[in-house]
């Protein structure tokens, strides 16, 4: 079969704009016939025409305050050298917050200013000026003042005003129909027994909620396969029923995508991929006056894919503005490299240390969709750029508020599971603390520190000359830095292995047989560091073992990859091994500290984390991961020589 190429490789700017223009000379965009529903239910609605009121409200004038309301003329010339009397129910009339004002009244003296000197009788001893403490009518609306403009998005408030105004009913433009279409041969519904090739269906769920969280309808139809007159018949049958129509996965350039052709075979295709990574297989086309988008079987993709050009499109329908994420600047931790020509969307880790904001890249993977979950925003690479250097400042696209950022305690550095433990009871304990954990290995963390970019570094660095952990490197990578190392854990670190060690794994010098597969750990991470200590030590050329330059960036990379088959061992910890239910070999105890700059040592950002620490139920968590010692858990371990006294 010929392979299809792109039709395009536009930049994604110009692809929506010559989209929308086609739609909207078809009228594919324009909303739909006004429905009419109780205001009641109107929140998160848009108005289809603009709302007057009815009445005016107040619709009569109401006293502002509890007192006694009286005619402004009768208390002229009242002070406390002149004081006025005034006769209670014919020159002064008890009322309360809310009443109508009485006939022949216009104003009303506050409670707290009257002084009863019989009991029918007051004293007085300011004047009360026309209207004083008086909703007048209509002062809040006036019948037949708009309360409303059409296209206007409505609000818990705007629901007040609406029927503070005599409204009950409004007009509000229909909720666009989203017919989303799941096709792949491999897809499996969620909760299904899995076999090899099985892949969950969730992306219409995760389509299904973005549209929602817009306005529209989200129609989310069966699994349909890899076969042109299946999925022909499917997307006429939604283009029917829709007003957008979305087709997941097939949008690229295999034999099995049949996405574009569909298009084609009922209607038309305007653009086949963008100028974006990730994202670049999207569809934009049209079929029986109705958008069509072929959207990429990567999450990652998919999700941008929908942000870019499929709520533009919801927006319009609904007659809003998209709404733009709120940006912040910040400084780039390590250097980000992107091709000529593409823009690409990168995700990344948050925090402010000190006065600066930290920008941290995430994975960027289009199939990652973790890399969305622990995303704090978005950079974007301009397309007539390489990229940016460690150092630089750049705008960020914010997907948490700037407050939380700065609530956010930023590690960087080795790779621990209790990290996420101590995350997750730092979050339960200080609902407005977050903490940010960076995976660069313990030398990243410790060169991190000394850029500036981080409250502390996890490190576990073994100096083979003394036998000990952490010391010898932080002295000599943080010269004259005042700082502090407290204690997370000790570990147990060893060879992690499949279920039931069917190779019969015993030690490392098992890794230099032909038939064992290993994979690393990266360069600067200190389980690598350990690795070349007991090779060196044991006299093992690193050369023999297959898989020693395949690197991974965590200990639960290192055990999934032994958990799929594609190696035979790695060296991580317990916990990792014990996690995915396989042997482990165990080789070393070491010890994995928390350095923290002593500028930080007093901070919230530390403070809440050394709490936290102190926990038991957060120490037996640990412990329940397996190969942990919590004994010196929170213990300052050493202190550089400028502190010590």
């Amino acid at each position: 079969m010929k392979r299809k190429v792109y039709l395009d490789d536009l930049p994604w700017e110009e692809a929506l704009e010559n989209y929308l223009t086609y739609l909207e000379r078809i009228g594919a965009l324009h909303p739909g016939r006004p429905e009419s529903i109780n205001v009641e239910e109107a929140l998160g609605r848009v108005t289809a025409a603009p709302v007057y009121a009815r009445i005016s409200s107040p619709h009569y004038h109401a006293s502002a305050m509890d007192g006694m309301a009286v005619k402004s003329a009768d208390t002229y010339g009242a002070s406390e050298t002149t004081p006025k009397h005034l006769k209670v129910g014919a020159e002064a009339v008890l009322v309360d917050t809310g009443d109508p004002l009485p006939a022949g009244c216009d104003a009303v003296i506050m409670i707290e200013d009257v002084h009863y000197v019989q009991p029918d009788v007051i004293e007085i001893i300011q004047a009360a000026h026309p209207w004083q403490h008086v909703r007048m009518v209509g002062e809040d609306v006036v019948a037949t003042e708009m309360i409303l403009s059409a296209n206007q998005l409505i609000r818990p408030v705007d629901i007040g005003a609406a029927l503070a105004g005599g409204i009950l009913k409004i007009y509000v433009h229909p909720k666009p129909k989203v017919a989303i279409l799941p096709t792949g041969t491999e897809l499996v519904q969620p909760g299904t027994e899995l076999k090899p090739g099985d892949i969950i269906e969730y992306n219409s769920r995760l389509l299904g909620a973005m549209v929602k969280q817009w306005g529209a309808v989200s129609m989310r139809r069966e699994i349909t396969v890899d076969n042109f007159k299946s999925l022909q018949e499917v997307v006429a049958s939604a283009v029917d029923e829709a007003d957008i129509v979305l087709i997941n996965a097939g949008s690229s350039a295999g034999s099995e995508d049949f996405t574009a052709d569909v298009i084609s075979s009922l209607g038309k295709v305007l653009v086949h991929g963008v100028a974006t990574r990730p994202g670049k297989p999207v569809i934009l086309g049209e079929a029986h006056g109705k958008p069509v988008v072929g959207v990429p079987g990567y999450p990652v993709s998919a999700y941008l894919g929908l942000d870019l050009f499929v709520k533009p499109l919801i927006c319009r329908k609904l007659g809003v503005v998209p709404a733009q994420r709120s940006t912040i600047e910040a400084i780039i931790s390590k250097k980000m490299v992107s091709p000529l020509g593409v823009e690409e969307f990168v995700r990344v880790k948050l925090g402010q240390v000190g006065e600066r904001v930290i920008a941290t890249p995430i994975s960027r993977g289009a199939g990652v969709l973790m890399s969305l979950v622990r995303a704090d925003g978005m950079i974007r690479l301009p397309r007539l750029s390489e990229g940016y250097k460690a150092g630089e400042k750049v705008p960020v696209e914010l997907f948490r508020t700037p407050e939380e950022i700065r609530e956010t305690s930023v590690i960087i550095g080795s790779h621990d599971i209790a990290l996420d433990v101590l995350a997750n009871y730092l979050r339960q304990k200080y609902p407005a603390a977050t903490l940010s954990s960076a995976h660069v290995g313990s030398l990243g963390g410790l060169t991190a520190l000394k850029r500036g970019e981080a409250h502390c570094a996890g490190t576990h660095l073994l100096d083979e000359e003394t036998g000990t952990y952490n010391v010898p490197y932080i002295e000599r990578l943080l010269p004259g830095r005042e700082v502090v190392l407290v204690n997370l854990a000790h570990r147990e670190q060893g060879l992690i292995v499949a279920a039931g060690n069917p190779k019969g794994i015993q030690g490392l010098a098992d890794l230099t047989r032909p038939d064992i597969t290993y994979v690393n750990r990266q360069r600067g991470a200190g389980t690598r560091i350990l690795l070349d200590y007991l090779l060196r030590k044991a006299g093992i050329e690193p050369d023999l073992i297959q898989g020693y330059e395949l690197e991974e960036y965590t200990h639960m990379s290192v055990a999934a990859a032994v958990k799929s088959g594609s190696v035979d061992a790695g060296l991580g910890i317990r916990a990792a091994a014990q996690a995915l239910e396989l042997d482990f070999i165990a080789i070393e105890e070491e010890r994995y500290d928390l350095c923290i700059p002593a500028e930080f040592w007093e901070t919230p950002h530390i403070q809440r984390m050394l709490v936290v620490m102190a926990e038991p139920s957060f120490q037996e968590e640990v412990r329940n991961l397996g190969g942990y010692d919590l004994r010196d858990c929170g213990r300052v371990m050493w202190r550089s020589k400028t502190i010590q006294g």
